[in-house]
C-alpha cells in the first residue's frame, strides 16, 4: 500500500510505502488520474515502481524524477518494458538517467541541434541487440511529438540500455566503444585501408577489444603469454597492437597488461589476412 505523495500526471505517481515510509516512483496508465496528495492506493498487475533512493550518473533519482517531465519518465518505463522483454533480467534504474536523456534529445531535436556521435557504427556492432531494442522508440517519438529521432541517438540510449542489463555504467559503456573505435582505426591505418566490417575476424577483434577494455577496467588478467611467439612470429602486427594498447591506456587512465599485446597481435594479423585476401581476389 502506498500513500499518494503527488501526482504527477494521469499515468504517474509519487508514493510513500506503508511500512518502509520510503518515498518511490509509480507508473501505470491511469493511476493518477483522479487521485489526491494522501490518498491510499494500491499497486497493479503492470504498474512499474522505482525506488526515489537510488543516486545515478546523473544525480539522484528525486532530484531527477522532479525536474523531468513526467512524460519522458513514461517513454524511459515503455523503452525498459522492451528490454526487459528482451533481455529479461534488467536494472531498471537506469529509468531516470534515461529519461533525462530521451528529454534532451527532444529538444535537441525541435531545436534542429542534433547532436554527432562518432561511435554509432561501433555501437550498433558491439552492442547489437541493445541498438535493435532501442529502435522501439522512434515510434514512441513519433506518436507523442511527431518528430524522427536519427541512429546517433538511438545509440546513446542503446548504451543506456546495455548499463541495465550489464551492470555498467554509460560512461563505461562509452569508453569501450570508444578504445574499440581507436584501435579499428590504428588496425586500418596500419594496412593501408578500410576494414570490411562483415568479417568474422573483424567481429572476434571488435569482441576481443571490448573485452579487453573491460579486464583492463576491472583489474582482470590474461594467464596465457603469447608474447614472445607473436613477437618473433608477426612482428609488425605485434608492434600495433603493442602501439594500440599503449594508446587505449592513454585513453583509460590505466595501464593494460603487457600480455594482451599478444593476444592482440593475433586477431590484428587475421584481420590483415582478411583483407589482404579480399584485396587480392578484387
Amino acid at each position: 500500500m502506498y500513500r499518494i505523495k503527488k501526482v504527477l500526471n494521469h499515468n504517474s505517481i509519487i508514493g510513500i510505502h506503508e511500512e518502509t515510509d520510503q518515498e518511490y516512483l509509480i507508473l501505470g496508465k491511469g493511476i493518477g488520474f483522479g487521485r489526491k496528495t494522501g490518498e491510499i492506493t494500491e499497486c497493479r498487475e503492470g504498474d512499474s515502481i522505482y525506488s526515489l533512493q537510488e543516486s545515478t550518473e546523473r544525480g539522484d533519482a528525486k532530484e531527477l524524477a522532479a525536474s523531468i517531465d513526467p512524460l519522458y519518465l513514461e517513454i524511459a518505463n515503455e523503452v525498459l518494458s522492451e528490454a526487459e522483454r528482451v533481455f529479461n533480467d534488467i536494472d531498471r534504474n537506469v529509468l531516470f538517467p534515461m529519461a533525462d536523456h530521451i528529454e534532451f534529445a527532444v529538444k535537441r531535436i525541435r531545436n534542429h541541434e542534433p547532436i554527432s556521435n562518432p561511435l554509432t557504427d561501433d555501437i550498433r556492432i558491439l552492442f547489437h541487440m541493445e541498438f535493435k531494442t532501442a529502435q522501439c522508440i522512434r515510434p514512441i517519438l513519433k506518436e507523442h511529438f511527431g518528430i524522427e529521432i536519427d541512429d546517433d541517438e538511438i545509440g546513446y540510449i542503446a548504451l543506456h540500455i546495455h548499463s541495465a542489463i550489464r551492470d555498467e555504467k554509460v560512461s563505461q559503456a562509452m569508453q569501450i566503444a570508444q578504445a574499440v573505435r581507436e584501435c579499428i582505426s590504428l588496425v586500418e591505418k596500419e594496412i593501408g585501408r578500410p576494414i570490411d566490417v562483415m568479417t568474422l575476424s573483424y567481429n572476434r577483434l571488435m569482441n576481443h577489444v571490448r573485452n579487453m577494455v573491460a579486464r583492463a577496467l576491472s583489474g582482470e588478467k590474461l594467464k596465457l603469454n603469447m608474447n614472445d611467439y607473436m613477437g618473433v612470429k608477426f612482428p609488425q602486427a605485434f608492434q600495433t597492437a603493442k602501439d594500440i594498447c599503449d594508446q587505449v591506456g592513454r585513453s583509460l587512465k590505466c595501464q593494460l597488461n603487457e600480455v594482451e599485446i599478444g593476444y592482440l597481435a593475433m586477431h590484428i594479423e587475421r584481420v590483415a589476412n582478411d583483407e589482404l585476401d579480399s584485396q587480392t581476389e578484387e
